[in-house]
């Protein structure tokens, strides 16, 4: 049964072109403007230790950036048919039928899940053709795998973080309006916009707690040592474009990144969790 409505709901999801253009929107425009306006100007930054490869490791930068913030804006964007669900009643229907209500609120989740991680994956092969356009080149088979893996753990976490902000949505608006919102600031959190260096003090502690951009500084490490081999990127550069966060004295490395992640998925899939036997209660 859950499978027949995961199938419902990406047939939903897939079938409203609008939808998927919007909530790729995002990523087109950021690489648009990097195009027309950043890529030569910040390339600059690793001309010192680059070898020549200065604009292949700026450009795996801002795409690597793109690809993580694109695992939670569709995330969200998966969500949208449990919103309309709720606004125009249909979700009545579900509740007077023999569906657990646990069992409908999970097909929700797994869709979000699988349309995140289609999406993203686009993204990858979109970023991947604008790398090798140019000058650079694809990732080698360890990078794919390594950035595949922190994909699929970044939409995880993304997903069941974004679940619990929307579980309690009930309008269309509410929803347009927390999209724009989380639209708006992703590019911010993931140093996208604006290298983190550049940032105030208090943002730069934000950004460090937020989940999705510990998903872009493992992504980003991954992807520009393709260009440039980690150990010769200066350690300040490192923290100047958010390929590592520190705290204190303490600088996070690749791996502590990804326990955030993992972290972030327990807890928000556990308060999922509970939510879930809320709707059982109920059914």
């Amino acid at each position: 049964m859950i499978f027949a409505l995961v199938k419902r709901n990406l047939k939903l999801y897939f079938r409203d072109k609008a939808s998927i253009f919007f909530s790729m929107l995002g990523v087109l425009l950021i690489i648009l403007v990097y195009v027309l306006f950043l890529g030569n100007m910040v390339s600059g930054i690793a001309d010192s230790f680059s070898d020549g490869n200065s604009r292949f490791f700026m450009d795996s930068w801002i795409m690597a950036g793109v690809i993580a913030s694109t695992t939670m804006t569709t995330a969200l964007a998966g969500f949208g048919t449990m919103i309309d669900d709720r606004a125009k009643k249909i979700v009545y229907d579900f509740h007077s039928s023999p569906i657990p209500r646990s069992t409908l609120v999970l097909s929700y989740i797994l869709s979000s899940v699988t349309v995140a991680f289609i999406m993203s994956l686009l993204t990858l092969a979109l970023a991947q053709g604008y790398i090798v356009i140019y000058g650079g080149q694809f990732l080698s088979f360890r990078a794919f795998v390594q950035v595949l893996g922190l994909i699929v753990l970044s939409v995880a976490a993304s997903s069941s973080f974004v679940f619990f902000l929307v579980a309690f949505i009930k309008s269309q608006n509410a929803f347009g309006t927390l999209s724009s919102l989380i639209g708006t600031l992703i590019g911010f959190l993931t140093g996208i916009y604006v290298p983190i260096g550049n940032l105030p003090t208090a943002i730069q502690w934000i950004i460090k707690v937020f989940p999705v951009s510990h998903a872009a500084a493992a992504i980003r490490q991954t992807m520009m040592n393709e260009a440039v081999a980690m150990e010769y990127v200066p350690d300040s550069v490192k923290l100047f474009m958010g390929l590592e966060f520190q705290y204190g004295d303490y600088t996070l490395p690749l791996f502590g990144n990804i326990i955030v992640l993992v972290a972030t998925l327990v807890l928000f899939f556990s308060l999922s969790v509970l939510i879930m036997k809320k709707y059982k209660e109920k059914s």
